[in-house]
């Protein structure tokens, strides 16, 4: 099956191959599907206590709603009763969401931020101001994450996590018992997939957008024999992007499929998945002048659709010298874009015997990742000034007593300094930026193994668990960056900075075809891991409504990794008419080998007591510790810390059919925390001014989920968040002042934010409409450790709306629809310590500009 998805997402046919071969695919269901009565998507949000799809481990007699939660939790239960914050999203809540991405869709839920700015995967995601960029959230699909640490090499779990028809829900558990049910978590996003029953479903669904989107989504499920069921689905998509690269965006797909057995005592299910994508990586672009600030730099490069990304870089060479001193060379595409291929195969085995209950879960994912972006380096400079920081250096390897370098001057690239270009006819200003090619092989296995139990007793009722987790996982890395000189407009052109005579002949080139300097960084390693897990968790019901839940989990991890060392200050290539091969990084020979064997404990515990079906509230501490990811042990001298993280929170929880709300209080403190980083050097173009911070951060706050229901033809939903995110204790080996860091705001983490979402539904003639809005807010973050360069706040407005017609349903979506300005990130290669010499940003990621997208569904 595997071969057969690969094939057709190759070919160029693949979107004609695709949609034929579903519609073979339920040709033979349309008949009875026909017959078949279903209900159109909900026109208000479920109660507590409200049927939906069951998750993959239940028969279709136990189906039950959205709102009843399997993760985090020892067996299936309502939201109301668990003692932790958690969110259960259908595909009827994701609709009415209408997500650009992943991060988006987690955006909207109380007490995550996310910087859903850098395109369809890899976005930042933080929560309850967790100051990483990952939030220590592990992706999961069935309960088991696809690869067993946070972070790949440049990916994470949601270029590994794709949404589609083929997902049921998405449950989503912040701090609680996220520690004990997967490593490294504080947070638990489980993509719930769809399981066949004995009654046929499916649905097809088309998606057109302003940004030259086109994607198809279809899924199919129901009987393929006796106690067998069966499910198969996915997606295709091209999408030009929301910003103008100059060459096609994103463009791929996802297929995944399971067949479901049930036995007379449980179930086996049997699941593959396979994706197959490219995704185009934005980054920060710069929006003002240095100069003057105030400067809007919108005529040359637009804020919502320009880019840095530039068909310029459709045919890069990457040069860097090998151990046997012979120049290599690698030509890259930035069209190629992250690049993730994997496949992934699953078993879940689920039984009771006398009493207990018995879950499996095994997975395997074997997958490469081919990495091409543009990064934002150092904030653009006056022509003139950037050009006299290489008078100097051009002068003494062109110029002669004779013939001295008269001037320094800009030419497009690859003219040999024919083609004259004049910074001062438009911006003003020279900008560089450093292409990054990397490549990846991962696979990872895991397992996990279960048994649950429900104890009467003489004082209340136990629920236990006990379980063991291992994965075996690893991963390779070959990177190498370089640096291109640029003009400041969107889709920039590359420039050559040309030496000329007092006659105007060139005499040699401070760059090559645009490159700045080649070889800047060069990586090359191998991590191979492996991790054992012992985990128990005890849920005490002392009376009715009165419940002690307590967990513990046990790590013991093994990593044994190495990296290729490198020259320390480069070497020459040899071509005596540029400066830029003056400094190539080079493999020397040596080769830094590293083994770790940290571990890691977790525990629990939580107290639930509910006043009525209708009122409860909790309080639960949990103490989570994370290892160094693996990927740190290919790296040459990484700073490796394990972090630890105890985490506090107490809940006030009400539900009244439609409507509810639940009011979370929390507190974290990491202690050690590492704030370390490693900055851009524009003197060398490297990476390589490392500045380590150690110490504390601090995060408190409160969460707020609900809805209100006042009418059956209205609701209204939102979400809020207030946190104060600090650095406390911060320690500095390096000479800077930690003094003036402590106490300030964690770096791009706001103290507000949150959304309203408002929604009407009514029949128009027999057909049911929906209308819907969305108000989501951002409150001021900072750039750097000591808060001198804010990113403003900033809000957005959507509308959307759904029309069901004769089965078929018609959605249209508009996403900031008065083109509100907003930033994120800023430029974290060189605005970490300081900021950017401004009070406002001048270099940043914007989010992106209005679009609006159309919807056609069909479902049976």
């Amino acid at each position: 099956m595997i071969v057969i998805a690969k094939s057709m997402l190759l070919r160029n046919t693949h979107l004609t191959a695709f949609a034929t071969a579903t519609c073979l695919l339920m040709t033979p269901f349309a008949v009875e599907a026909q017959a078949v009565s279903t209900q159109a998507d909900n026109t208000a949000p479920a109660s507590d206590t409200a049927q939906a799809d069951a998750p993959a481990t239940t028969t279709a007699d136990e189906t039950t709603g959205s709102d009843i939660i399997v993760t985090g939790s020892a067996r299936r239960q309502r939201r109301f009763d668990v003692s932790y914050a958690v969110n259960s999203l259908g595909q009827d809540d994701v609709k009415r969401l209408a997500p650009l991405n992943f991060a988006d869709l987690l955006g909207k839920l109380p007490g995550i931020q996310v910087e859903a700015t850098g395109g369809e995967v890899q976005n930042v995601t933080r929560i309850r101001g967790i100051p990483t960029d990952d939030g220590y959230a592990v992706f999961q699909q069935d309960g088991l994450p696809l690869f067993h640490d946070i972070n790949g090499n440049f990916f994470r779990g949601d270029s590994l996590n794709r949404y589609d028809l083929m997902t049921e829900r998405v449950e989503v558990v912040r701090g609680g018992p996220a520690p004990i049910f997967a490593s490294q978590a504080a947070a638990i996003v489980n993509n719930i997939t769809v399981t066949g029953s004995e009654t046929p479903r499916g649905k097809v669904q088309m998606t057109v957008g302003t940004t030259d989107l086109y994607r198809l989504d279809a899924m199919q499920s129901g009987p393929l024999g006796e106690r067998t069921y069966y499910a198969i689905g996915g997606f295709l998509r091209r999408d030009g992007g929301q910003r103008d690269n100059g060459f096609p965006n994103d463009r791929g797909g996802q297929i995944r499929a399971n067949i479901k057995h049930d036995l007379d005592n449980g179930s086996v299910r049997l699941s593959v998945n396979y994706l197959n994508d490219h995704n185009t990586f934005y980054l920060p672009i710069p929006v003002a002048d240095p100069r003057n600030p105030s400067v809007s730099l919108d005529p040359f490069i637009d804020f919502f659709h320009g880019t840095l990304n530039s068909p310029a870089f459709r045919g890069v060479t990457l040069k860097y010298r090998d151990a046997a001193g012979v120049t290599q060379s690698e030509t890259r595409d930035l069209a190629d874009g992250r690049h993730m291929e994997y496949g992934n195969v699953g078993l879940q085995y689920d039984a009771e015997f006398s009493g207990w209950q018995l879950a499996v879960r095994a997975g395997y994912t074997k997958g490469r990742l081919n990495f091409d972006a543009l990064y934002s380096t150092s904030n653009p400079v006056d022509a003139t000034t950037f050009a006299n920081g290489f008078r100097a250096a051009a002068n003494t390897a062109f110029g002669t007593a004779v013939t001295p370098v008269a001037r320094l001057g800009y030419a497009l690239s690859g003219s040999n300094g024919a083609t004259a270009y004049d910074p001062y006819g438009a911006s003003g200003l020279v900008v560089q930026a450093q292409y990054r090619g990397v490549g990846s092989s991962f696979y990872s296995g895991q397992g996990d193994v279960s048994v649950t139990r429900k104890f009467e007793t003489g004082f209340g009722t136990h629920d236990l668990r006990l379980g063991g987790y291992a994965s075996a996982y690893g991963l390779t890395n070959k990177a190498v960056y370089q640096d291109y000189l640029m003009e400041v407009r969107g889709q920039p052109r590359t420039l050559d900075l040309v030496a000329y005579d007092a006659n105007n002949n060139v005499l040699g080139y401070v760059t090559d075809k645009g490159v700045l300097r080649y070889g800047t960084t060069l990586n090359q390693g191998d991590v191979d891991s492996t991790v054992y897990s012992l985990y128990a968790n005890d849920t005490w019901e002392v009376v009715p409504g009165l419940r002690v839940d307590g967990g513990i989990r046990q790590e013991w991890y093994h990593i044994d990794g190495y990296g290729l060392t490198t020259a320390t200050n480069g070497v020459n290539l040899g071509d005596p008419a540029t400066l830029a091969d003056n400094a190539v990084r080079t493999f020397d020979g040596g080769r830094q080998s590293r083994k770790d064997n940290p571990t890691a404990t977790n525990w629990t515990l939580g107290v639930n007591y509910d006043v009525s079906d209708h009122f409860g509230g909790y309080v639960r501490a949990s103490h989570l510790e994370v290892p160094p990811q693996s990927s740190s042990y290919y790296n040459i001298n990484p700073v490796l810390v394990k972090t630890q993280a105890d985490q506090y929170e107490a809940g006030l929880k009400a539900s009244f059919g439609r409507n509810y709300l639940y009011l979370t209080g929390f507190y974290t403190k990491f202690d050690p925390f590492n704030a370390s980083f490693v900055a851009f050097n524009p003197a060398t173009g490297r990476n390589d001014q490392a500045v380590p911070f150690i110490g504390q951060a601090e995060v408190k706050g409160v969460e707020v989920d609900g809805t209100l229901a006042p009418a059956r033809w209205f609701f209204v939903s939102g979400s809020f968040t207030y946190q104060d995110p600090q650095y406390k204790n911060l320690q500095n080996s390096s000479g800077a002042d930690p003094s003036a860091v402590n106490g300030n705001q964690i770096i791009r983490e706001p103290k507000v934010f949150g959304n309203v979402r408002p929604t009407f539904s009514f029949d128009a003639g027999g057909d049911q409409v929906e209308v819907y809005g969305r108000y989501e807010y951002i409150g001021r973050r900072y750039v750097d450790l000591l808060n001198r360069t804010g990113l403003p706040s900033y809000n957005t407005f959507g509308l959307g709306g759904t029309l069901t017609h004769n089965g078929f349903q018609f959605q249209v979506v508009g996403d900031n629809i008065f083109n509100n300005k907003g930033l994120t990130e800023g430029n974290p290669r060189t605005d970490q310590l300081d900021g950017q010499a401004s009070s406002d940003a001048i270099y940043g990621r914007p989010i992106f500009g209005r679009s609006v997208r159309f919807i056609v569904s069909k479902a049976w």
